[in-house]
């Protein structure tokens, strides 16, 4: 199950059984992942790399996913700013979501998270940066 192999994931989750878990599954498919527990460590990452796509929380302490997504997208540098983001949380009507998109998130994912439907998305969101030049 390698539909990942070859995309770097970084994976902002402030729960350290989450974030190991998440991290076990998107390497299964193949992935290589960089996992951070908050905002801050999310941002001193992308000062030095740039992933193939975000997986960030929504509910973290100190920094919410949401803000963290905001400051992304502001960035200067078009290749960090435009990089494909999934939403993470345990909320999931439709206000939920809407926030998520307005933040600058591609998409929005219910907790649990169910493998194949990340993994899907994850290759999906990169599949379609690539055909928009990105």
């Amino acid at each position: 199950m390698d539909i990942l192999k070859g995309l770097t994931v970084l994976l902002v989750e402030d729960d350290p059984d989450g974030r190991e878990m998440l991290t076990v599954t998107l390497e299964h498919y193949g992935a290589d992942v960089d996992a951070v527990d908050g905002a801050d460590a999310a941002r001193c990452r992308l000062a030095i790399q740039t992933p193939s796509v975000i997986i960030s929380d929504i509910g973290m302490p100190g920094e919410d996913g949401y803000s963290l997504m905001r400051s992304i997208r502001a960035l200067a540098h078009p290749d960090k700013s435009r990089t494909p983001a999934i939403a993470l949380t345990a909320f999931d009507t439709a206000k939920d979501r809407q926030s998520a998109f307005l933040a600058g998130f591609d998409s929005h994912m219910p907790k649990p998270v169910r493998a194949d439907l990340l993994a899907s998305i994850v290759r999906a969101l990169v599949s379609m940066k690539k055909c928009v030049g990105g």
